[in-house]
């Protein structure tokens, strides 16, 4: 059975049909072709499927595309302005906070939700709000390194 849903998706509006247990993911990445969002664990504990909803952090691979009808979302695609990238996700190339890149549209997504709501975090802010995207390969160390600098050199995070 198919249910028609509304979205602001990345500031642009979309009428589509989708399955009613269509996962929120599956509608970005395949009935828009959204790929910058990641699913890897599946089960919502890994953070690689991170988007904002309504401003929000939402894992997209455990909400219902039909659940979030009417609302806005962001993923990773969104952020960048005027051709700009958005500051978190150029710090993450500036320090190398990636590396095989699954979970880092995840990574900046999350990083950049702490700085909405936080713009002055102490690293141990980071690091606990960070605890929800889980990486295999950096250790996470550039990736923190990241998010420290992505918040400026007049506001960077207090220890």
């Amino acid at each position: 059975m198919n249910q028609s849903i509304n979205l602001k998706v990345n500031g642009t509006n979309h009428e589509i049909e989708v399955p009613a247990q269509r996962l929120l993911v599956d509608c970005l990445r395949y009935d828009l072709g959204l790929t910058g969002t990641k699913e890897g664990c599946s089960v919502g504990v890994c953070g690689a499927c991170t988007v904002l909803v309504n401003g929000e952090m939402s894992a997209s691979c455990l909400t219902l595309a039909a659940a979030v009808d009417g609302a806005e979302i962001t993923t990773i695609e969104g952020l960048a302005q005027d051709g700009r990238l958005h500051p978190v996700q150029q710090s993450f190339i500036d320090h190398g906070g990636f590396q095989c890149g699954i979970c880092t549209p995840g990574q900046v997504m999350a990083a950049k939700a702490l700085l909405d709501v936080n713009p002055n975090p102490t690293e141990q802010e980071i690091r606990e709000w960070m605890m929800g995207n889980l990486c295999r390969c950096t250790g996470y160390y550039k990736i923190l390194e990241s998010i420290v600098k992505a918040i400026g050199p007049t506001q960077e995070a207090r220890k």
